[in-house]
């Protein structure tokens, strides 16, 4: 514990006596940035204008891939099986040195377009991607975009991550549009999002209910359980579900029905033993009442993973782009949400940081919200992203221990050492 602390502390005085070199490039990051924001706008713009929901962003993945190949990025398409991921990779000096990527969404929210900003999302990772390979000089160096699709629905990042994909890189980074104040890391819950199937017997309710085995009471049941279950569970959990199909008529017993439950809690280690007593459950429910129970899990994500040393780079990396008053996450604030970035940050260290976009009154996947996302804020917000990702990659890049120690802080973290 000493020694991390001591490391910290070394680390935090490295930021703030920023080194000359660090300082000479922000200079030439802010005009490579400058020079390129014209395209990059176009592309939000675009994006924004076209909105694609999850697995079908064409037009967003051929507009990103085409710019990234431009500017000298070999692209990979279909990557896990998806068509719409890619990975876009940028060799310097050969390749041989630290790999650092960014985390790009393209998709857009059914019935309102891109009220979450993901096409500012998208444009900034692919602007701090372009703008820190053309300032990388002769330093060895490898710099990857991972286009991510589907973010609000099927998940993209998950089998990503179940292929392997982001450990090809060091490290990762994404910066997320907000309302109201600049943001540093993100506080959210890990998930499990699961199916609950109850067959059972269906007879006449009235003639012959005995003959029958209802479906239905084995979802009622599950339900009472998980309400007893709530308090012997940590205040961070969250248990909420529905039923997704009660029983064809009031008459007939019903030989079929089904519940999904969302299940979320802090911490990832934790939550899996909350699951299985949801499961366990679900299970007596089943053998209460002579069910067929069939469980099935439709996605996980994890927690996201603040890493404290990655977290003082950028907050010295805002402040160094004159971005103000951006608040750091804390032990003790409110989790908001799930996202599966976070599957992405426990298996490589990944920085998440907010820019607004909107006041602070305007609400995340609202229509005001998606005009936002095309506003003199937005473009704002995707050009100092652009500048802030690039400098915290060429710094990585070449300040070697601050990478090594970056790495071995989230290590330190994910496993709760």
């Amino acid at each position: 514990m000493v020694k991390r602390k001591k490391a910290i502390v070394l680390l935090s005085l490295g930021l703030l006596v920023v080194s000359f070199v660090a300082a000479d490039i922000k200079g030439d990051i802010a005009a490579t940035v400058d020079q390129i924001s014209p395209q990059l706008i176009q592309m939000s713009d675009f994006i924004h204008d076209n909105p694609e929901l999850g697995n079908q962003e064409f037009k967003a993945v051929d507009t990103l891939t085409k710019y990234l190949a431009a500017n000298g990025f070999t692209i990979e398409r279909g990557v896990a099986g998806l068509e719409t991921a890619f990975i876009a990779t940028y060799l310097n000096a050969g390749g041989n040195g630290p790999a650092i990527s960014f985390l790009a969404e393209y998709d857009a929210l059914a019935g309102i377009g891109h009220a979450c900003g993901h096409n500012i999302i998208a444009t900034s990772c692919v602007g701090a991607a372009v703008a820190l390979s053309k300032n990388l000089g002769a330093t060895p160096a490898k710099v990857i975009v991972f286009g991510c699709p589907a973010e609000e629905t099927t998940s993209g990042k998950l089998p990503m991550a179940a292929a392997g994909v982001f450990k090809r890189a060091d490290i990762g980074m994404q910066m997320h549009p907000g309302s109201g104040t600049p943001s540093i890391g993100m506080k959210t819950l890990a998930l499990n999002l699961i199916d609950f199937v109850y067959d059972g017997k269906a007879s006449h309710a009235a003639a012959s209910p005995e003959l029958g085995r209802s479906a239905l009471d084995g979802v009622m049941l599950m339900f009472m359980g998980t309400e007893f279950l709530r308090e012997h569970v940590r205040s961070d959990i969250r248990i909420h579900g529905i039923v997704t199909n009660g029983g064809a008529a009031a008459n007939i017993v019903p030989e079929k029905a089904s519940a999904r439950f969302y299940v979320r809690g802090l911490e990832r280690p934790y939550l899996n033993t909350v699951v299985e007593r949801v499961y366990n459950i679900a299970r007596g429910a089943a053998l209460m009442t002579e069910t067929k129970l069939t469980i099935t899990e439709i996605k996980q994500y994890d927690n996201v993973v603040n890493v404290p040393s990655f977290m003082e780079l950028g907050m010295d990396a805002m402040k160094t782009f004159s971005i103000p008053d951006a608040k750091m996450v804390q032990p003790w604030d409110a989790a908001g949400g799930s996202t599966d970035f976070g599957t992405a940050s426990s298996q490589i260290p990944s920085f998440i940081f907010g820019l607004p976009v909107a006041p602070e009154s305007v609400a995340g996947h609202s229509r005001e919200y998606a005009v936002a996302t095309k506003s003199d804020a937005g473009n704002t917000a995707l050009i100092e992203a652009s500048e802030v990702m690039a400098y915290m990659g060429y710094r990585l890049i070449n300040e070697p221990q601050l990478l090594q120690l970056i790495r071995a802080d989230w290590q330190k973290t994910v496993s709760g050492n």
